[in-house]
Order: C-alpha cells, then structure tokens, then sequence
C-alpha cells in the first residue's frame, strides 16, 4: 500500500475540550468526517441554512483539493445536508474550513459540539487550458441537456 498523502492541519482557536482531528470512521471509508467546533448547542429552523465552523484549517497538496459532502445520515433521518455541495477547499486556502448546512425538514434540528457534521473527502485535480474554437466536435447527444437521455 503507498504512503497516505500528507495534509497538515492547524486548530484556528484554543478549547479546553479539544475535539479530535478528522479521521476516517472505517477501514475503508472515503471520507474524513467534520465535526461542529461551536460551544452549546445551535438549532438549525426548517429551511434555514447556517455557516458552521469546524475548527481547522488545511494545507492541501498542491494538484489536491477537499470535497465537503454531506453526511447521509444526517440527511435521511433529519433532512439536514450541504446548500453547496460538494465544497470545494482550494489548496491554497489557509482560513477555517466551514460546513454551510441547510435544514430542508419541517422540524428544528439541534447541533452540538462535536457533532459530525460532513466529509471531507481529499482528491487530486486535474489541470486545464481553455482554447476557443469556433466549432465544437459532434456527437450522438449534440446538444440535449436536461432529460434527454431518458429515464
């Protein structure tokens, strides 16, 4: 197996209760789950959205970049996930990474500190240059868009 990609990770403020870094929850998982660095509790209102700080910055690799996707359990059990998702986190970024969660369900949904809250999902990113052309190559779909391939 190669080496794991090395991303450093700075705490942005000190707590007496620090929370862990991220980590992957299995053997296998894709993703580093992001947990809310808030004191208390904050209650998230149906269709109301909130910035929610994780506590971390990054410095990503250069050619890599961090995914924040939602947590499918949050999702399915309290319809709360990500208003842009996936996130991206440029590696050139050096401030806290923060969730932006929206509550899409009819019920308040409180969040405590600690709570996982997302994943970060580290990948590489591929590079391009843009040339304008006149005419595009022609395929099959052409210009269908929405729908278009059927069901």
């Amino acid at each position: 197996m190669a080496s794991p990609l090395i991303v450093k990770v700075r705490r942005v403020r000190a707590h007496p209760d620090p929370l862990p870094l991220p980590r992957y929850e299995t053997e296998l998982a894709a993703g580093l789950d992001l947990r809310a660095d808030i004191d208390g509790e904050r209650v998230l209102r149906p269709m109301e959205r909130m910035a929610v700080p994780t506590g971390l910055a990054l410095t990503l690799p250069p050619g890599y970049e961090g995914q924040v996707r939602p947590r499918s359990g949050l999702a399915l059990r309290h319809g709360v996930t990500l208003l842009n998702a996936p996130g991206t986190v440029d590696a050139d970024y050096r401030g806290e990474v923060q969730v932006i969660l929206v509550n899409l369900s009819g019920e308040p949904f409180t969040l405590r500190r600690g709570d996982r809250v997302a994943q970060l999902v580290v990948a590489p990113v591929t590079s391009v240059e843009l040339r304008e052309v006149e005419v595009l190559d022609e395929t099959a779909r052409g210009a269908n868009g929405f729908g278009s391939t059927g069901r």
